[in-house]
């Protein structure tokens, strides 16, 4: 006879028979850092964790979308060869469910020949089988979403049944289209499958990161408590795929709305959950949040697994004393270590000593090497060259674009030499208006704060010095300045920032149209002229490093403007 402990019960349920005892159920949510197209690598990290989920007696262990490949895999998708080494991860993950489930999302091929040749799916693997397989049925195509190229919605909707529990598996977008007055999607999965009568649901999902989508997260999982009143597992992915930046952040919710618990931000985690807990929760539990600190956390995450799965250890930064190259510094080291953080100060003749004393001081402060280069000397050789064929015409921003395409070419130099990658330090702001250049300041691997506006970059500054000065206070209090004309000033060609990057945040991510942003109260020919530097220099911005994304309507991938076109010209 064989006994167990008390807590393997967790009620009574009744039937014609009498009273029935029904078994607790123990569930795992594991939010790891996959790798795209790393099959061995994402199997060996899931293997570890079921090794882990089976020592703690767990039932079932939840993993995120698309684990097995890698999100998003993009064009990676349309390779025979690809999708047939995520078959084989599934099939090694399903030689594992000897008395433990497992939740896994993954590529499934689509059997009919009409429509796409794949499904986004979850599959439920138990007892050394593929015991369903849930495919997703809302493909997202907006923003930085394309799953339409690749996809094709699932139309039938069923759900699992493994011990004595029914379950709902559902993935990612498949529980965000409730709570709208104005539905993206024509269908709901989870008003399907509820009339199936399903105990629990889990969602496997790849959500990006954005600031504010953390709250959005914590919001759409509550409707769904709300309305289905089921305990809800979310499982997120965690780590950066270049641009895209996962935070994790994973949640786990009641029956009577409450967050039962929400996993760590940026990092990878595994935790246990009873189901007969969650059904008597009574406590909300939700981390406080700083939009700074998400921030600062995220960039770290993003440059750190740029480089690692690159396989690149070292950076190199050109650091002139401002305040961007000085918070990206700070970043560069805290995701890759001092001693991987080089830096190049190239003064010119109209840098200033207390720009040239800020960067080393920011160095010093550090930790990190750096070396001086001085780039007057090599200016005037341009000069002298270009000078018979610039007779009769006036120095301006020709001039100015010699010295930063100057810096650009010898960081390039150091780069190709001793193989250091160079970080571009622009912000948002700035990629907004054109205020960079191309082939100078604009170049690197990627760019970091491209998706942060000065103003925000100015509170980063503020927030990194929160334990102690580690950026100079006079990088943070000066008056932003490019220092590539005498006396010169970022406000001599742009509005304050603090009226800039509101005009800007209308217009880029709440989409706004002048006449809009107008009756906000700005002035007319001010957002006229905003406006029409954004879409003038849209060429830039197609040529430029990829960027971190931060915000919901970050440059690159989610911003799809024409170069040519006549809106605001």
């Amino acid at each position: 006879m064989r006994f167990f402990p008390k807590e393997f019960f967790c009620g009574f349920v009744s039937s014609q028979s009498g009273l029935i005892k029904f078994r607790n159920m123990k569930v795992a949510i594991a939010q790891l850092n996959f790798l795209i197209g790393d099959f061995k690598g994402n199997v060996e990290k899931m293997k570890r964790a079921v090794d882990s989920a089976k020592e703690e007696n767990t039932d079932i262990i939840c993993f995120s979308e698309l684990a097995t490949c890698g999100y998003p895999a993009r064009d990676f998708l349309d390779f025979d060869n690809f999708i047939q080494l995520c078959d084989q991860a599934i099939a090694e993950l399903t030689a594992l469910t000897d008395g433990i489930a497992i939740v896994v999302g993954s590529p499934s091929r689509n059997p009919v020949p009409e429509g796409k040749d794949l499904y986004n799916s979850a599959y439920f693997l138990a007892d050394k089988k593929i015991l369903h397989v849930q495919h997703k049925a809302l493909l997202p195509t907006y923003d930085v979403f394309d799953e339409y190229r690749y996809f094709e919605p699932a139309s039938t909707f069923k759900i699992v049944q493994y011990r004595d529990k029914k379950i709902a598996l559902t993935v990612c977008e498949d529980i965000w289209n409730i709570g709208n007055e104005n539905p993206l999607y024509t269908t709901c999965p989870l008003d399907e499958m509820v009339k199936q009568k399903p105990d629990f649901v889990i969602n496997v999902s790849a959500s990006p990161f954005t600031y504010q989508h953390a709250q959005d997260r914590i919001d759409i999982v509550k409707e769904n408590l709300n309305r289905y009143k089921l305990p809800l597992f979310y499982v997120n992915h965690i780590g950066a795929q270049t641009e895209l930046i996962f935070d994790g952040g994973s949640l786990v919710g009641a029956p009577n709305g409450n967050i039962h618990a929400e996993l760590p931000f940026f990092e990878e985690a595994i935790q246990y959950f009873q189901l007969k807990d969650i059904v008597e929760n009574k406590e909300e539990k939700v981390q406080a949040k700083d939009k700074i600190e998400l921030i600062h956390d995220a960039l770290v995450l993003g440059i750190q697994d740029y480089f690692k799965k690159l396989g690149f250890t070292k950076t190199i930064i050109g650091l002139s004393g401002g305040i961007d190259s000085a918070v990206t510094t700070v970043l560069a080291a805290r995701a890759l270590g001092a001693e991987n953080v080089r830096c190049v100060l190239m003064p010119s003749q109209y840098s200033s000593d207390h720009s040239v004393n800020d960067a080393r001081a920011l160095a010093a402060n550090l930790g990190i090497q750096y070396d001086i280069m001085p780039i007057e000397s090599v200016y005037q050789s341009f000069e002298q060259i270009l000078t018979p064929h610039f007779i009769g015409t006036s120095p301006n921003v020709t001039e100015e674009n010699i010295q930063a395409r100057i810096r650009g070419m010898l960081l390039m130099a150091m780069s190709n030499k001793f193989g250091n990658i160079v970080l571009n330090t622009s912000n948002k702001s700035e990629m907004a208006v054109g205020y960079g250049t191309l082939y100078g300041d604009m170049c690197g691997g990627i760019s970091v704060l491209g998706d942060v506006y000065k103003t925000e970059v100015f509170a980063l500054a503020k927030y990194m010095n929160k334990d102690g000065e580690v950026i100079p206070e006079n990088t943070i209090t000066k008056p932003p300045s490019a220092e590539l004309r005498p006396d010169q000033k970022d406000s001599d060609s742009l509005p304050p920032y603090d009226i800039l990057d509101d005009i800007l945040f209308e217009y880029i991510e709440n989409t706004k149209g002048p006449e809009e942003i107008i009756e906000m109260g700005y002035n007319a020919k001010l957002v006229k002229r905003i406006l029409r530097m954004v879409n003038i220099n849209e060429f830039k911005r197609y040529q430029t490093a990829p960027v971190l994304r931060v915000s919901r309507k970050a440059f690159g991938m989610g911003r799809r403007m024409p170069i040519v076109g006549k809106y605001l010209s």
